[in-house]
């Protein structure tokens, strides 16, 4: 018998409010198909800024910075689904996010893209205006991360105000649970394809990372 299956939600709100009760809601939908959910809230992880060292080009290896990024990219890579979850702040994607996709992405996961094949959802929450360009935004860092995005219908944006008032976007909630079904779906589907298969390198491909070969690049390939 295959072990539980697993998604991890980055939660990227500053604070205990809407977007951590979606995710909530998300939760109760993937256990109710027997996945195993976390969140993790990035406001209890001590994240630092990119620091002033600038060479981030250069480097052939993780960031230096010790901070709590490393242990939750180590969770990203354990998990076998993928909710990125943030909420519009300033028309844009809340800085606690935008801080640790850049941290994250840049100092750890462009090596050789350990994300690849694993299923990504996004989540957008806003009271009215730019739901879509953050919830476009995470979605382009997923497909630079090689993951799979499952086609849900309408995307989960989910539109709120105070405190309580995700619970109320019906049409919002309908669609984040139609996103975690389907990812369900899909990682179910990749997990029974590598148990008939024997096969692990779903989607393989034979670049370490798409920044092999580019011109000033510290992983091009030598001759």
């Amino acid at each position: 018998m295959s072990a539980q299956l697993k998604i991890l939600a980055i939660n990227g709100s500053e604070r205990d409010g809407n977007t951590a009760d979606v995710l909530r809601h998300a939760a109760r939908v993937a256990e109710n198909r027997g996945v195993d959910f976390e969140a993790v809230d990035l406001r209890s992880i001590r994240m630092e800024r990119c620091g002033p060292c600038g060479d981030c080009n250069d480097r052939p290896v993780a960031c230096t910075l010790a901070d709590g990024v490393p242990e939750v990219v180590a969770k990203m890579v354990a998990a076998d689904g993928i909710i990125f979850a943030a909420p519009v702040h300033g028309f844009g994607t809340a800085s606690l996010m935008q801080t640790f996709i850049e941290r994250a992405g840049v100092g750890y996961l462009r090596f050789d893209r350990p994300l690849s094949n694993k299923v990504a959802g996004i989540i957008s929450v806003a009271r009215r205006y730019s739901a879509g360009e953050v919830w476009a935004q995470l979605t382009v860092n997923a497909l630079l991360n090689r993951m799979i995005l499952v086609g849900s219908g309408f995307p989960a944006t989910v539109h709120a105000l105070h405190r309580g008032d995700a619970l109320k976007d019906e049409e919002g909630l309908t669609n984040v649970s139609r996103l975690v079904e389907r990812m369900t779906d899909m990682i179910e589907l990749l997990d029974e394809h590598r148990r008939l298969t024997g096969r692990s390198d779903v989607l393989a491909s034979n670049e370490v990372n798409e920044r092999v070969g580019l011109a000033l690049n510290e992983l091009q390939a030598q001759p």
